[in-house]
């Protein structure tokens, strides 16, 4: 389940921990402040007018909030209107849009957290007359977190319609909140009517279109996916048993050849236990014959040395 929670209720340690999990890749979806849209509602808020065409720099506090008024002809209306704000420092921020209440104050209708793309955070609303979609990054988060493969085939499912794809001539309030922990958010916003960027009007309802059909496919390719997986995983499993069963058949014919020999054991017998040795009996019969050798050598030195010793002892006498 995704964390939502309000950053303007909590302390400095919740908000330090906070951070420190969003660091880590824990999606922490923050909430705008309640203060900021009762100030709203109210109507009490500063309202900046920003013309069409024209872009606006500036560094809000967090958990606050800076208002724009864009106002439409009708011409831009039925051409369509685009409203992005970026940040270079990377700054976390919610773009806001408000309808007006007949009370006179503003309802919040819209909203966008920014995202990271390259080099900066963006987030942006547009206003075609087809139906756009918003990314929502913090879908199924943690689950694809522990699943890699997931991550993919869920990579598509954040896509959310926008709930409004159209602007009526007038003027209309939006906002940047900033979603900092700490620190202020800097920002540029801008405002453009896309009679400039018909060519990238068009693209971008051709890719909408085509990232729907492939979030389609996905689904389908997922369920194929994941039966091939585990048919490969299946096989992979035999492979190693049957691996393992040949190597041992082989192993198990090496030692039968190797039973094939000449030699024998003999049994010794040395002190009070005994031992069993294997020699060939060629070496037996070798050994053998060069003890018996020996032998008749130490008898014939013997006799020799005993005549000798008689001899000496007959002269003498």
């Amino acid at each position: 389940m995704d964390m939502e929670i309000d950053l303007s209720n909590l302390g400095t340690v919740n908000t330090m921990f906070a951070a420190l999990f969003s660091k880590l890749g824990v999606p922490i979806k923050t909430t705008v402040s309640p203060t900021v849209l009762e100030e709203a509602m109210n109507g009490t808020v500063t309202v900046r007018p920003l013309p069409v065409g024209t872009s606006a720099m500036g560094k809000v506090e967090k958990q606050s909030a800076h208002f724009f008024g864009v106002t439409i002809s009708e011409e831009q209306a039925h051409s369509g209107i685009v409203v992005r704000a970026t940040s270079v420092a990377q700054s976390k921020f919610k773009l806001l849009f408000f309808e007006q209440e007949v009370n006179g104050g503003y309802g919040l209708a819209l909203q966008e957290d920014s995202q990271k793309t390259g080099k900066v955070t963006s987030a942006g609303m547009y206003f075609l007359h087809f139906q756009v979609y918003r990314m929502d990054s913090t879908v199924n988060a943690l689950a694809m977190a522990k699943d890699p493969e997931a991550a993919f085939f869920k990579r598509l499912e954040g896509l959310q319609p926008c709930e409004v794809s159209t602007l009526k001539p007038g003027t209309h309030i939006f906002a940047v909140y900033g979603d900092n922990f700490f620190k202020p958010a800097s920002y540029t916003i801008e405002a453009m009517c896309a009679k400039s960027y018909e060519d990238t009007t068009e693209r971008l309802k051709e890719i909408e279109a085509k990232i729907l059909e492939k979030r389609t496919d996905l689904r389908q390719f997922e369920t194929e996916y994941r039966k091939a997986l585990a048919r490969f995983q299946e096989a992979t499993t035999r492979y190693t048993q049957e691996k393992e069963v040949v190597d041992d058949m082989l192993r198990e014919r090496d030692d039968i050849h190797s039973s094939f020999t000449t030699e024998r054991t003999i049994t010794s017998s040395l002190g009070a236990g005994s031992s069993s040795s294997r020699y060939p009996v060629e070496q037996n019969k070798t050994e053998s014959s060069e003890n018996g050798n020996i032998d008749s050598r130490d008898k014939s030195s013997k006799k020799k040395w005993f005549n000798l010793n008689l001899n000496r002892s007959d002269k003498r006498a």
